[in-house]
């Protein structure tokens, strides 16, 4: 998969993702010792494109579960087709008589239909979610578990069920065990505090926003055709509204997308007017956009 940090490194970055030695070297673990990696960090560092990257990287499918308040087991699990396994019991209701015209009491009635289960719970009225997906797959996938932080501590006790055994319980079916062990990937945006159950599980790795010149090395990468000069002043500018105490500070995504409308707009370098009409690509907030409105000669001083 991967023969070394280095290795990891140099196809991140041909793949247009800048994978410094710490990532690099959670990666090359994760990928050998087949371990759960939990990301953790600000909104927009490139999180979930990590995961996205891997899998491109390892050619292996991406199967994503976005977590949620009230996600439940049972919507990451499967959803059982009731309305179909009704329809097909009333479509067989005549064959269901002469299954059991001969027996000779109740219970060697109850007995032949019971000999018919598999008519009626099977995988046909399965409709697999995320996890069983990734559990079923017929060749090695990479399971993102996005944003865990938003899904409620019991579900989280769940998925750690699931993560330690890689095979889940389906009253109707019995345990279905992992075909292929998938590389799992966890973000969390540090909504709350996640359990010590779950870090110790993972292998862990916190994402922040970037040095300077890890900053520019990403917006000339992902934004090739911005001049030189202009790129190195929006990440002075993006790395000095940071410091600002903000709601939000700008994240990378957002960073690239001031970048990408720059080049829209044919800028060549940065001035208070330019600034201050493409704030909102960087500030979503309004009392934030007031304060970096505030301390806009600051922000482009050299």
């Amino acid at each position: 998969m991967f023969q070394s940090v280095e290795d990891v490194q140099q196809r991140f970055r041909a793949a247009r993702y800048i994978a410094g030695r710490r990532i690099a070297t959670v990666v090359y673990l994760a990928a050998r010792m087949n371990r759960p990696v939990l990301i953790e960090g600000p909104a927009g560092v490139g999180k979930t494109e990590l995961a996205k990257t891997l899998a491109e990287l390892t050619g292996r499918p991406l199967i994503r579960l976005q977590c949620y308040e009230g996600l439940d087991e049972g919507k990451a699990l499967y959803e059982w087709k009731y309305a179909k396994q009704l329809l097909y019991t009333q479509l067989l209701r005549e064959r269901i008589g002469e299954l059991i015209a001969d027996a000779p009491s109740l219970p060697d009635a109850v007995s032949k239909i019971a000999g018919q289960e598999d008519a009626f719970f099977s995988f046909r009225f399965l409709s697999p979610r995320p996890l069983l997906q990734a559990i079923q797959a017929e060749a090695p996938v990479v399971l993102l578990v996005d944003e865990i932080d938003k899904a409620e501590p019991e579900f989280e006790a769940f998925l750690l069920e699931v993560l330690s055994d890689f095979q889940v319980s389906v009253p109707e079916l019995g345990t279905i065990r992992a075909r292929h062990l998938p590389l799992v990937v966890l973000t969390s945006n540090n909504a709350r505090e996640l359990s010590d159950g779950l870090k110790r599980r993972c292998l862990h790795l916190f994402i922040d926003f970037p040095a300077p010149a890890e900053e520019l090395e990403i917006i000339r990468l992902k934004v090739p055709e911005i001049p030189a000069e202009l790129a190195r002043k929006v990440v002075g500018a993006v790395q000095k509204i940071r410091g600002l105490d903000l709601r939000k500070p700008p994240s990378v995504s957002e960073s690239l997308d001031w970048a990408r409308s720059l080049v829209i707009l044919n800028a060549q370098t940065l001035d208070a007017e330019l600034v201050e009409s493409t704030l909102t690509i960087l500030v979503k907030y309004e009392k934030d956009l007031e304060r970096v409105r505030g301390s806009l000669d600051k922000v482009l001083a050299e």
